[in-house]
């Protein structure tokens, strides 16, 4: 059994690759997550956080090194298989919340799972469970416009779980949010997370809430530091 959930070696990824302009932004770059560890990337601005996060993702295709999801390498798959491994295996959080505004928080979970061929009642029942974890159970007929900010983020977060991924990233999940709703939020997030028992690498600028993780690692310059 594999007890890595991600694994990235040797990642390099620059912009406008062999021009004047080229931009270096990952310079073999190495790390790895293990099943159900949660581990902290501290950046700064322009670090390389949200390339990294999208590579190890397959959102986007580094210039060399490989990643490997569940063991599998990643690196060299096409177009439909990748998009099936983002659907089924990885969740994405962002900065901001990215809910479909004409559909209530409760569609908003529901919808990628019916997408994933789950019988509507079983992806209703997973979504009130989800959002019950989080505390926003209440709120499950509001739409985005009508929740809060930290609510709108307890509903990403859910949706993000809803077709029971393998790895979850986060780019900043928090960002948006005053301290005190930061650290409600946060708290909402690794809740689920551990009761999932999936794996999750979380971009930070917070070192208060990265310290509350398994493991830090830091990116600095396109390395890891």
């Amino acid at each position: 059994m594999n007890d890595v959930t991600l694994k990235v070696e040797g990642l390099k990824k620059a912009y406008n690759m062999g021009k004047p302009n080229e931009v270096q932004v990952l310079h073999d770059v190495s790390l790895q997550v293990a099943k159900g560890e949660v581990v902290a990337l501290v950046a700064p601005s322009g670090a390389g956080k949200s390339t990294l996060l999208h590579i190890a993702g397959l959102l986007d295709s580094p210039d060399g090194g490989t990643v490997a999801i569940g063991g599998e390498d990643m690196t060299k798959l096409g177009d439909r298989k990748r998009t099936a491994v983002r659907r089924n295996d990885v969740g994405f959080i962002y900065q901001f919340h990215h809910l479909l505004p004409e559909f209530s928080a409760l569609e908003n979970i529901v919808l990628p799972q019916l997408a994933n061929g789950i019988a509507q009642a079983d992806a209703q029942a997973h979504a009130i469970d989800l959002l019950t974890r989080v505390g926003v159970e209440t709120r499950a007929d509001h739409r985005p416009a009508a929740l809060s900010g930290g609510e709108q983020q307890r509903v990403a977060f859910c949706r993000a779980l809803a077709n029971r991924p393998k790895l979850l990233l986060a780019d900043e999940p928090t960002g948006n949010l005053d301290p005190g709703t930061s650290d409600r939020v946060f708290e909402a997030l690794m809740e689920l997370v551990r009761s999932s028992g999936l794996s999750a690498l979380i971009a930070t600028h917070n070192l208060e809430l990265a310290g509350r993780m398994d493991r830090i690692v830091r990116l600095d310059a396109g390395l890891i530091a």
